[in-house]
């Protein structure tokens, strides 16, 4: 199929890109890297009559450490990130992640931000967002609004940014040298979507165990390292309200929770 006809702007900066949605809103959709964006329009999965590109916005192609967290800009590109050269030191769970977000070829044009915004449930981005309690910066005309990770995501492709607003910035805590971070994920193939994936935080006996690809969203749990961890993990499974699909069953993904969990936990614990 092709897409439904559309407006293109190629704004020169922020401002006016905000400006256009706010006169936009509903009827305009930003395009940073468009590795989802376009398969969607091409299927007609969403019809916006403005298409807004920022891949260019020089203002916005920045990774910068900022006190205790690493500010990503939303025209950085995956690629671009996974080269940074303080990545491992700073980010250690983003370092392990980004080798399984896709392919090399769709890391050189998709953007850290824009897989924040799209929200898949199963995308490994936002799953590290979440399990490190990291923030995203959001702006219209209006002003700026900052909001934490287990506010943004609010469903399968659904978060909590308004029609007006830009994804400027996602904010990543810097590691801390007293926790262990840890990333495993289990698809068909390298590259494709997550069945389930996992990213672990542990800090002495307590672990903060992030979930994706089963529920509508990330979903952090905390897990106490000296009680029955079997106990624990089963009991996240079960909570995390899976669901039979093409791809895998439920019973398959709570197994992979309990399994993988167990594993990942045991090699972050120190």
């Amino acid at each position: 199929m092709k897409p439904a006809a559309f407006d293109y702007a190629r704004p020169g900066s922020r401002r006016e890109v905000l400006q256009l949605l706010a006169e936009g809103s509903a009827e305009a959709r930003i395009l940073a890297g468009g590795q989802s964006l376009m398969a969607m329009l091409n299927m007609r999965l969403t019809q916006p009559r403005l298409l807004i590109d920022i891949s260019d916005l020089q203002e916005l192609r920045y990774v910068r450490e900022e006190g205790s967290y690493v500010a990503v800009g939303a025209a950085v590109r995956q690629s671009e990130l996974l080269r940074w050269p303080a990545l491992h030191h700073k980010l250690p769970l983003l370092a392990q992640a980004l080798p399984h977000v896709g392919h090399f070829q769709t890391r050189n044009r998709g953007t850290v931000c824009g897989s924040i915004a799209h929200a898949d449930p199963s995308a490994e981005l936002p799953l590290c967002l979440a399990t490190l309690g990291g923030e995203v910066v959001l702006e219209s005309v209006g002003g700026r609004r900052v909001l934490p990770a287990a506010q943004f995501f609010q469903g399968t492709l659904l978060t909590a940014r308004r029609d007006d607003e830009l994804l400027v910035e996602t904010r990543f805590p810097v590691a801390d040298p007293r926790c262990g971070y840890g990333f495993t994920e289990i698809a068909m193939r390298h590259g494709d979507f997550a069945l389930v994936a996992l990213a672990a935080v542990v800090q002495g006996e307590e672990a903060r165990l992030g979930v994706g690809g089963v529920a509508d969203r990330p979903v952090v749990a905390r897990v106490e390292l000296s009680r029955d961890l079997p106990e624990q993990l089963n009991a996240i499974a079960w909570g995390l309200g899976a669901e039979d699909d093409q791809h895998a069953s439920a019973a398959y993904r709570r197994q992979m929770v309990r399994e993988l969990g167990r594993r990942l936990l045991e090699e972050v614990r120190p």
